[in-house]
Parts: C-alpha cells; sequence; structure tokens
C-alpha cells in the first residue's frame, strides 16, 4: 500500500483519502520538512529559543511554536477558504471572507515543544472540525523525528470514518485492527514527564500498578508502563504500538487530546473519561466564546484498543 512520492493520490486498496485531507496532509509535510532541520540545529548548538509564555505559564513556548503557528495560518487558508483558526498559541481567529464559516481548524503547532528542541521529540497536530455536523471531519498527528511520519484520520463521502498511517517511504497503513490486549499483559502508557503533577499520581495508582505486574497463563509478567506525548499516544494505540493510555491528573487541553481522539475512534478504539462514560466527538467549537471556553479546559481520560480493556483500567484507578 503506497502513495506516489509527490503525495498527488492518497490510496488504501479501493478507499482515496479524501481531497481536504490530502490537503492537509501536504501542509503538515511542509511544516514538518522545513521545521526538523532548525529543531535539530538548535539541539546540538543548545539554543532552544525559549520564550515568556503568557497564554499557557506553565508551558513551554520557543520560537518554533509561534513561527509554526504563523505558518500554519497561512498555509491553511491556501486550501481551506474560511475556518476559524484555533491555535494554542493565540485567540481563536476567523480567516477568510466568511463571516462565520462551518470549518473550525485546530492547531497545536509544536507538541512537547520542550523535548522537540532537543532533538529527542516532536509532534504537530492539525484537525478539522465541522461546527455543523458538531463533530470532527480530518485529524492529521505528525511525527517529527521518527519513520512513522503521519497518524490521519477523515470522514469518507459514505460517512465512514477511517484511519491510515504514513511512513517516511511512502507506505501507508489502514488502522482498524487497535489491540485487544487485556490485564495483565498490557502495555500502559501515560505522559508522565511532569514530576509533582503527572508522575506522582500514576505512581500512586496501586491496584492499578499490582495488576499490571500479575503474570499472564504462561507465567510470564509483559506488562509494562511507559511514557507518551499528546495525541500521538492515542493514535499508538490506534497503531496497536501500545494496547492503552491514560491521563488521570491533570487532563488534556483539547489541542493535545482532540485529533489522537478522533484518529483512535476511526481505528475503532475506546476513548472513556474516568467514571467510564465515552467521551463525545462533538467539543463544543461552535461560537467563538464557546471555543474559547472549550481550550481553557482539560479533560481526563482512558484511551485503550478495545472497550473491555478500557473498563477494567476504569475499575482500577483511584481517583
Amino acid at each position: 500500500m503506497t502513495f506516489d512520492e509527490g503525495g498527488s493520490e492518497f490510496m488504501n486498496d479501493d478507499q482515496v483519502i479524501p481531497p481536504l485531507a490530502q490537503h492537509i496532509v501536504k501542509v503538515v509535510t511542509s511544516m514538518m520538512t522545513q521545521i526538523q532541520p532548525r529543531l535539530v540545529d538548535a539541539a546540538v548548538a543548545r539554543q532552544h529559543g525559549e520564550r515568556d509564555n503568557r497564554r499557557h505559564k506553565d508551558n513551554f513556548l520557543s520560537d518554533f511554536d509561534l513561527w509554526m503557528h504563523d505558518h500554519y495560518k497561512e498555509r491553511l487558508a491556501k486550501v481551506i477558504p474560511s475556518f476559524v483558526y484555533a491555535s494554542e498559541e493565540a485567540e481563536p481567529q476567523i480567516v477568510g471572507v466568511e463571516s462565520d464559516p462551518d470549518l473550525c481548524v485546530l492547531v497545536d503547532p509544536l507538541d512537547t515543544s520542550e523535548l522537540a528542541v532537543r532533538g529527542l521529540h516532536g509532534y504537530t497536530h492539525v484537525m478539522v472540525y465541522s461546527r455543523s455536523s458538531k463533530r470532527p471531519i480530518i485529524a492529521v498527528v505528525g511525527d517529527i523525528y521518527h519513520h512513522v511520519r503521519f497518524y490521519l484520520a477523515a470522514r469518507h463521502d459514505d460517512g465512514v470514518d477511517r484511519a491510515y498511517m504514513i511512513t517516511a517511504d511512502n507506505r501507508q497503513y489502514t488502522l482498524d485492527r487497535p489491540s485487544d490486549a487485556r490485564l495483565p499483559g498490557t502495555l500502559l502508557t501515560s505522559y508522565s514527564m511532569r514530576p509533582d503533577e503527572r508522575f506522582l499520581p500514576i505512581a500512586r495508582q496501586t491496584r492499578l500498578l499490582d495488576a499490571l505486574s500479575l503474570p499472564t497463563h504462561d507465567g510470564k509478567k509483559p506488562g509494562r508502563i511507559g511514557v507518551d506525548f499528546g495525541s500521538v499516544s492515542l493514535c499508538h494505540v490506534a497503531a496497536g504500538f501500545t494496547d492503552a493510555t491514560v491521563e488521570i491528573a491533570k487532563g488534556f487541553a483539547i489541542w493535545d487530546l482532540a485529533p489522537g481522539h478522533y484518529i483512535l475512534h476511526a481505528a475503532g478504539g475506546t476513548t472513556i473519561d474516568l467514571n467510564g462514560r465515552p467521551i463525545t466527538l462533538d467539543y463544543s467549537l461552535n461560537t467563538l466564546s464557546q471555543i474559547n471556553e472549550t481550550m481553557d479546559g482539560r479533560q481526563k481520560f482512558i484511551a485503550a484498543g478495545n472497550a473491555v480493556l478500557a473498563m477494567d483500567i476504569q475499575r482500577l484507578i483511584d481517583v
């Protein structure tokens, strides 16, 4: 399963990725191609370009985040005539000639930017949301440093959401077989890098950690807990690379959760809140004031390759 190097037509068996999704992938491709060498240069020179983050004072902000924010707006305007631009780095604004456009484009220009400027991990998120349909129609999560370059989902003309993965050598894979793992033989991840806010709450989950540590029927102990980041953590579940990911402490902002949530949904996975309720794809991105309110909120969640595993994890979490 391949697509041509120019990216003019994306194919998977008899399914063609919708044209707007193709254009979004091209925009993300261009951004990643330009930013990767600049980030590596910054890492080697230890010139991380850190800026004072007035919008999110606890988050790392660099010159690279702001550069990508500006250039995303310019390039998206060339493929979407009018839209609400909802970037992590600025207040939502209307781009184009329409006063009340249907599409809202949610962007996290550079996720895990404090690691990206060190040459370790870097991701970029773009999600296109239809305000009239109250749901996403396209999501692209780009991986700047790894062989897997894109995870994406799109709503097709037949009304079906489908998820894909594209590698650096132009191989395309359909994501429709997330993990069927059960406890205890589970690879579970979380964003646990912040010691007090996120690592300690996970470390205190003794019932969950004990369950992960139990042997399976063959006497081995395959259960593992690892670190992952933002939307890409749900994409890894969608691809079957991991079995589940959780955020039980601070919660993810919408630009970190929503793109991966939609991709995992399209792949057939499960995302629930800590009470076991499914998390809806309706993110309330209606008026500008609602978009502002939604972007200020946070969501705790459990995302898994299958509903049984998600509920098993939910029953073991103490909050």
